[in-house]
């Protein structure tokens, strides 16, 4: 779990986007892991080379880009040794000549190092300030003491360095040299790198950058070389490497066992059903009719604005300012939780229950929906049972629709109350803060959140609150695995494939709209179902996505509600949640009739047509827990559209 923290000054800090973890536990080759190391470093870190050109050619603008530059090529140079060893200083005299678990790094010296340094270290004062020279000239102190130190060329660094004995075996080969050691020597405390407060975010991130790269070297830098094992003597210190963790001894064990991982095999063409599946009429399929009784939501207690993002940038994110994250997104913020998803999804259920009046005993069944749940045994929704004094149910288990949830929960619910005639509980339920780590666009898009409704018959002789539902799952094995967690290749975090997931949801929601405008309008009315939707409240995927599809589609923006703005992508808990903040907002203010349609990871869909009383929301007072939130306006039935093209691939990755 990659969880945020709150520093001392009450501001979001990702640990998991500055301090580079790779998880061993999910490496089997080394090409594996050079695709990781690729893709986190190399990609975006110029060499010193290229550093010298732009340099030379006048290429950059402003002394930031010259030490984000510097940055990322030391992340670069550091990229074995920082995710997977520790650094030790150890007396030549001392150092073990025969454990398998102890190794030197063997380094080439660094062409034209001089040359690159002097031509950094004249060109930094040219460069104009971009925010603030002080707070600039201290980061680059910091960077530069670094850069202007190293010995060794990075391009030819191996992931897994030879140990004492294979070093001893190699003559000539070259090591660093510590010429003394002192182990009390200056290093920034984890504490520090997490208390850096700058006005300027982009400065803020940069500055935990540099820290986090001086201590990669935590000795005095101008007093090292490099040397072979004949130049050594037993007072020399040298940097013994040192597994970093388990994972990566046994990453270790298994190369050296030679182990090949077992072929997938490729997934068949994707061919469409024999005939459609039809949509379900409710009021005609089934004798129980379902009321929704009550609508309750859990909001995140911590706002992560767009701002606080940027201060997280990660050493392997591409520039990008808060205001393009939220052009590309729709989003100006998204709501995190402190608390366990256990308990969000609690404090939904109890609160759904209060509203309606209902006892626990009087419960029939519960559901949960979620797709980021780390509990199997017991599920989440047994686990509620027993939280909530339910001595026994008819059923209860947990749902994985990823973004459908709602849909998927609530068509469960109603073919549930036929069987049982008793209320069924929905809860919606996600947290995504802690599973994130540093892949920018699901930090960008997902937040946290609950929402939990009790599905009752409806008295007899009354309509229910459902007229139409209907679910979809399965697509092309691209658009399936559009979205994936855990993810071996991202460090087992949550991956988003955009072009894929925009494929899957225009695919869907034409779909849907298409089969809504084929249904006649209920209670007798002229026209098409759709034509009688009163408000569409879409799963909150990206709000410029979304309209762009819809528009597509032939609908308008101001036909949709989106909530996206404030809290994110909280999937399966989105519409739900949408619908709350609609009531709380004031946009839904009598009965009126929803479309709600879902669709996301596994490439599942669905909708339900409702209707939504306000009297039955357990309207949450809107609270700002966070000073970048205070001045956001409230989400409306009406969006700004922007260009639903531009830019949705950077959105989505």
């Amino acid at each position: 779990m990659n969880a945020f923290v709150l520093n001392r000054h009450g501001r979001m800090v990702f640990p998991s986007n500055i301090m580079p973890e790779l998880d061993f536990s999910t490496m089997e080759t080394l090409e594996q892991l050079d695709s990781v190391i690729r893709r986190d470093f190399e990609t975006k870190a110029p060499s010193g080379t290229e550093i010298l050109e732009r340099v030379r050619t006048g290429a950059y603008e402003s002394r930031y880009d010259l030490m984000r530059d510097l940055a990322l090529n030391l992340f670069w140079a550091n990229r074995f040794s920082i995710t997977m060893y520790d650094k030790r200083p150890t007396r030549w005299g001392d150092l073990p000549r025969t454990r398998p678990d102890v190794f030197l790094p063997v380094l080439e010296p660094w062409e034209d190092g001089e040359a690159k340094v002097t031509g950094v270290q004249e060109a930094y004062p040219t460069l104009p300030s971009r925010w603030n020279e002080g707070c600039e000239d201290r980061i680059f102190q910091i960077l530069f003491d670094v850069f202007a130190n190293r010995r060794n060329h990075a391009s030819t660094l191996p992931a897994v360095k030879p140990t004492v004995a294979g070093f001893l075996e190699q003559p000539g080969a070259l090591t660093f040299r510590l010429r003394g050691y002192d182990p009390d020597y200056p290093v920034y405390d984890y504490t520090d790198i997490l208390d850096v407060s700058e006005d300027v975010p982009e400065l803020e991130a940069l500055h935990r950058w540099a820290m986090v790269l001086h201590n990669q070297y935590p000795w005095d830098r101008s007093q090292v070389e490099l040397a072979d094992a004949s130049q050594m003597q037993d007072d020399d210190w040298v940097v013994a490497f040192h597994p970093r963790d388990k994972e990566v001894r046994a990453f270790l064990r298994r190369l050296r066992a030679g182990h090949a991982p077992r072929p997938v095999a490729g997934p068949r063409e994707s061919r469409p059903p024999v005939r459609p599946y039809p949509e379900l009429d409710v009021r005609r399929s089934f004798s129980v009719q379902p009321r929704i009784e009550a609508l309750a939501a859990v909001h995140g207690d911590q706002v992560c604005g767009n701002d606080d993002l940027i201060r997280n940038t990660a050493y392997n994110w591409s520039p990008m300012s808060a205001e393009e994250i939220a052009a590309k997104t729709g989003i100006e913020q998204r709501e995190y939780s402190s608390l366990p998803l256990e308990e969000l999804a609690l404090q939904a259920a109890e609160a759904a229950l209060e509203k309606s009046g209902r006892q626990p005993e009087e419960i029939g069944a519960v559901l949960v929906c979620t797709c980021t749940s780390s509990r199997l045994i017991p599920s989440l929704a047994t686990y509620l049972c027993g939280q909530l004094g339910m001595h026994q149910v008819y059923a209860a288990y947990d749902l994985i629709a990823a973004c459908a949830g709602m849909p998927y929960g609530v068509a469960d619910a109603v073919r549930m109350l036929q069987e049982v005639e008793r209320p069924v509980l929905v809860v919606c339920v996600e947290k995504f803060s802690d599973k994130i780590g540093n892949v920018r666009t699901s930090r960008m898009i997902f937040g946290d959140g609950a929402a939990a409704l009790v599905v009752g018959p409806a008295p007899e002789g009354t309509e229910g609150d459902i007229d139409y539902m209907k679910t979809y799952a399965s697509g092309p094995a691209s658009e399936v695995n559009s979205i994936l967690w855990p993810n071996p290749e991202f460090d087992n975090n949550i991956t988003v494939f955009g072009p894929q997931v925009k494929a899957l949801a225009g695919r869907y929601l034409s779909q849907m709209i298409d089969e809504l405008g084929q249904l006649p309008a209920p209670d007798g009315r002229d026209g098409s179902l759709m034509d009688a939707i009163d408000l569409i409240v879409p799963h909150q995927a990206n709000k410029t996505m979304v309209i762009g599809l819809a528009e597509r589609a032939g609908l308008t923006a101001d036909q949709l509600y989106f909530n996206i703005e404030q809290v994110g992508n909280t999937s399966s808990a989105s519409i739900p949640l949408a619908i709350h903040d609609a009531v709380r907002d004031g946009v839904i203010t009598e009965p009126v009739r929803v479309f709600a349609p879902g669709f996301g990871a596994g490439a599942v869909a669905g909708y339900a047509v409702m209707r939504v009383d306000p009297a039955v929301v357990a309207v949450q007072t809107a609270s700002v827990p966070h000073e970048q939130g205070a001045d956001l306006p409230a989400p409306t039935a009406s969006a700004q559209t922007g260009s639903a093209s531009e830019g949705m691939q950077e959105a989505f990755g």
